[in-house]
């Protein structure tokens, strides 16, 4: 190995280290990892990176927390470079030809198929710096959940919370269970304060309210109304996504899984009310008879309610695990925002729309679903690259979730197991993953040779070698994080 590689080898590992303890620590921290929380407050207004200077100080000199040392600079220098300067843009971007001589070549593995499409860009400027078919649309698969988070983080802010309420019914005994479209409600043991809303936690207030009135018989029925149109996906029953519905309890898992493929409830909603029944029976509540669909009055009283984590952290994860319920639950709810209906079509609408509003390159994109499941889905890599160029502004806080929930490769989410095969990436890469049949995508961002925060889409069509292809991808992002590039 050259000399000049070895501090280059060295700054990957320590990378490599960072990147699991935070896997360690925990994916999600109240909506937002600390580390990365505590970058965005030092950041500048150059762009995703800390390129400037904190005032009153050079780079080395900036502040950290209260009563605790100066933090380190926040990049590395690139190898032999002159020591730091005050200059708004210290740390250079890579050039186009730099990268078309590192990219071009990879790009051209047969096992990517027949069609490719790649996207760098420097997140401070917004530049594209590399390009093959960047414009063209093509099936994104779920590297459209990009779209839908920064679509939803836009709409409603990464502080929203979804309910589920418990109101009263028609008769003074009924009480009716009002699904609010969170899809990380759980039927499961409260995970503690910061965990998702529990359906137990809810059957304990409600439980309560009644004694306090006087009541321990009632009636239960539930109510969907809040989303609207089929809540079969168009591919049909499938192990990766529940039919969609504004009230299901643990994505109607019918395993103790909480991520990945698993056997689904064919009625989401009514099994999530019969175990709320179940469990309003356990706080000595008599529930009279099987639920029953209906639909809540506007003006009923609430009896008890709880509420979702943060959007933040429910952007995190579906990102990191590639959520197909969450995914379709935050379209819904990007809908009922934009006054859309809460469908699969509505949704895709609203999330257009969003986007549109950005001034996001939306030339050839449709957005059928908003979990990338479906194949009428289209975008083009200079999409999904400017997406998360709009994460990274500093400008912009509130779409921060979407860099922090994607997975670490080699390290989590759907990147833990990848990377074998281009270990230069290994705790540097922050991607999202997409996987169809003979489609395969990788959009994300990293941090270059010379300390450049830059982000990247590679698109690829009609492959007939999964593995093959996931590992060329692996390498292009590998290769852009490993070098300069000039």
């Amino acid at each position: 190995m050259p000399a000049w590689r070895l501090p280059v080898a060295s700054a990957l590992v320590g990378l490599a280290v960072a990147a699991g303890a935070v896997t360690a620590a925990g994916p999600w921290d109240s909506g937002q990892r600390t580390a990365e929380r505590e970058l965005a407050a030092a950041q500048s207004h150059a762009g995703g990176a800390d390129h400037g200077s904190g005032s009153g100080g050079g780079r080395s000199g900036r502040t950290g927390p209260v009563g605790g040392p100066p933090l380190a600079p926040d990049v590395l220098a690139a190898i032999g470079a002159a020591p730091a300067t005050r200059s708004p843009d210290p740390v250079p971007p890579p050039t186009g030809s730099g990268l078309a001589d590192a990219l071009a070549p990879l790009l051209k593995d047969p096992s990517l198929g027949t069609r490719t499409a790649a996207s760098v860009v420097d997140t401070a400027t917004g530049k594209e710096l590399y390009g093959s078919g960047a414009g063209d649309a093509a099936v994104p698969a779920s590297t459209v959940k990009i779209a839908t988070a920064v679509a939803a983080l836009d709409a409603l802010g990464p502080g929203h919370r979804l309910e589920t309420a418990v109101v009263k019914g028609a008769t003074d005994d009924e009480l009716v269970l009002v699904g609010g479209g969170d899809p990380t409600l759980t039927a499961r043991d409260p995970e503690g304060a910061d965990g998702p809303a529990s359906l137990r936690t809810l059957a304990e207030r409600t439980a309560r309210a009644l004694k306090g009135d006087g009541k321990r018989k009632v009636t239960l029925s539930y109510d969907t109304s809040l989303y609207s149109g089929p809540e079969q996906h168009p591919i049909g029953p499938n192990e990766n996504i529940a039919p969609v519905s504004s009230l299901m309890a643990d994505e109607g898992r019918l395993d103790d899984s909480a991520r990945g493929p698993a056997p689904r409830a064919t009625d989401p909603a009514a099994d999530a009310a019969r175990a709320f029944a179940d469990r309003l029976r356990d706080h000595g509540v008599d529930v009279g008879g099987e639920p029953h669909r209906t639909a809540a009055s506007p003006q009923a009283d609430k009896v008890a309610s709880v509420k979702s984590q943060p959007l933040s952290a429910i952007v995190e994860r579906m990102l990191t695990d590639s959520d197909n319920d969450i995914a379709e639950a935050l379209a819904r709810q990007t809908a009922i925002a934009e006054r859309q209906p809460a469908s699969f079509d509505g949704g895709g609408r609203a999330v257009e729309a969003r986007l549109k509003k950005l001034r996001l390159p939306l030339g050839g994109a449709h957005f059928a679903d908003g979990s990338g499941l479906n194949r009428d889905d289209k975008v083009s890599a200079a999409l999904l690259a400017q997406l998360l160029v709009r994460s990274a502004d500093p400008r912009r806080p509130e779409l921060r979730p979407v860099l922090t929930g994607l997975p670490v490769a080699g390290f989590s989410g759907t990147l833990r197991n990848r990377y074998a095969e281009a270990p230069a990436g290994t705790g540097v890469v922050r991607a999202k993953t997409g996987t169809l049949t003979g489609v395969n995508t990788l959009a994300g961002t990293v941090v270059d040779a010379d300390g450049r925060l830059l982000a990247f889409a590679f698109m690829t069509s009609e492959s007939t070698d999964a593995n093959g292809a996931q590992n060329a991808l692996d390498r292009l992002a590998a290769t852009v994080a490993n070098c300069g590039c000039r």
